[in-house]
């Protein structure tokens, strides 16, 4: 077992959950078992289990913790860091565990980080945000400022670029947290951006493009299409209901929908307006896909059709060799609301759809189900979505065919989970 499996949190909902509902199966059928949490007890329940200690005695007092935190028995659900990903911990990025994830939303402190130059602690009284270029009236706003301007909210996954990246090649990392953990999905709180443009009356014949400055260490800067900017990007200063998290761009970020997320400028202090892009140094150096032929494609925005099993997922383990398990993932697309998504336990030779978990929103993440009764013997899981334009999430081969294997951005492939014979669950390429 390597140092990342040694990591891997000890709480893994799907054996437990697995075991229980098997159970329940087994009881309805024959009619003559009592069921107590997974359990089957005698019908007198003498056996039923005393009292526990916390509940024969007053708990901590409340407020104990004036900002809520997890129980402790929940310590080891944290974001992690790939060991030898970046030279430096102030430019490296931070995995969400979403194998320990319900539902579709992620919790701030658990919403994955990607910095280029650490986290800068900003002032927001001090903060400001210019925006210029072709514009007629060029302003500086504080953010006393963007708080009074009409605001929305609004649910969107957020995706590195990179996410899979490792993947390009060869089977690189053991969990789901590694392979797509680049991935989260909140409910985003802010100013549109067409609603500033308005306020400072841009250029609508010659502005094209919009540049956007951090104000971390390393500049960060990225160009996006005027078109986006009129469409749904927000300029964010909330996030599931509370201000940003400073690793996600307090006091306020750009936020593009749909679109890879080094473009969702954090700690945004400027915004330009021109008729070209700006080429900048993540635009040339980075964030660009290196095609077979040697050269480099720029500017792929999009975030095309995704999803991924995330339960049963690599580094977990069914405990029971055979029986009912319910698998479930997600499934995401930058350029609209999920449509399907078919689940596959040979390794694609048949798909079955899954049952998709409401609501269904556009440029946010679905959570699918569907249920499998495992025989014991290995088993090949894969999940493939459709999104509502019909664009098909492809297999690893066809991504390959057209972009060769040494890429690292915008891998959308379908992946695979082998399930051994001892029920272990490894990342494997088919």
């Amino acid at each position: 077992m390597d140092d990342i499996e040694k990591r891997l949190p000890r709480r893994d909902p799907l054996p437990a959950i697995g075991a229980q509902r098997r159970n329940l199966l087994g009881g309805l059928v024959g009619g003559t078992t009592t069921l107590i949490a997974g359990r089957t007890l005698a019908a007198d329940l003498h056996n039923f289990p005393p009292l526990p200690s916390w509940s024969q005695q007053l708990g901590r007092p409340v407020a104990t913790n004036p900002y809520g935190k997890p129980s402790p028995f929940e310590a080891n659900i944290i974001r992690r860091l790939s060991p030898g990903l970046t030279t430096t911990r102030e430019s490296t990025i931070a995995f969400t565990p979403l194998q320990n994830l319900f539902g579709t939303i992620t919790p701030n402190g658990l919403h994955f980080e990607r910095s280029h130059g650490g986290l800068p602690e900003v002032d927001p009284y001090q903060h400001r945000l210019i925006l210029h270029g072709l514009v007629k009236n060029p302003k500086i706003y504080t953010m006393e400022d963007l708080l009074r301007f009409p605001a929305v909210s609004r649910v969107h996954f957020l995706e590195c670029g990179a996410n899979t990246g490792m993947e390009w090649n060869n089977v690189a990392v053991p969990t789901v947290q590694f392979t797509h953990g680049m991935l989260s999905c909140a409910e985003y709180t802010g100013v549109l951006l067409s609603t500033l443009l308005e306020d400072v009356g841009f250029d609508r014949k010659a502005a094209k493009f919009v540049l956007a400055e951090g104000a971390d260490a390393a500049g960060l800067t990225r160009t996006i299409p005027l078109e986006f900017a009129l469409n749904d990007a927000m300029i964010v200063y909330g996030q599931n209901g509370e201000m940003l998290r400073p690793e996600n761009g307090y006091p306020v970020r750009l936020f593009v929908p749909g679109v890879q997320g080094v473009s969702s400028v954090k700690w945004l202090r400027r915004l330009e307006l021109g008729d070209q892009p700006w080429h900048t140094r993540e635009e040339t150096m980075h964030y660009a896909d290196l095609m077979p032929d040697g050269k480099s494609q720029q500017f792929t925005w999009i975030q095309e059709a995704k999803s991924v099993i995330t339960s049963p997922s690599g580094g977990q383990r069914l405990l029971d060799k055979r029986g009912y398990y319910q698998i479930t993932g997600l499934a995401w697309s930058g350029r609209g609301r999920i449509k399907r998504v078919d689940v596959s336990t040979d390794g694609g030779r048949s798909w079955h759809p899954a049952q998709l978990q409401e609501p269904i929103t556009s440029k946010a993440l679905t959570r699918f189900r569907t249920d499998w009764v495992w025989d014991g013997v290995p088993a090949l899981l894969q999940s493939r979505c459709i999104d509502d334009t019909g664009y098909v999430q492809p297999k690893l081969r066809q991504l390959r065919e057209g972009r060769g294997t040494r890429s690292i951005y915008h891998n959308n492939a379908i992946q695979t989970w082998r399930i051994a014979t001892d029920g272990g669950v490894h990342n494997v390429q088919v």
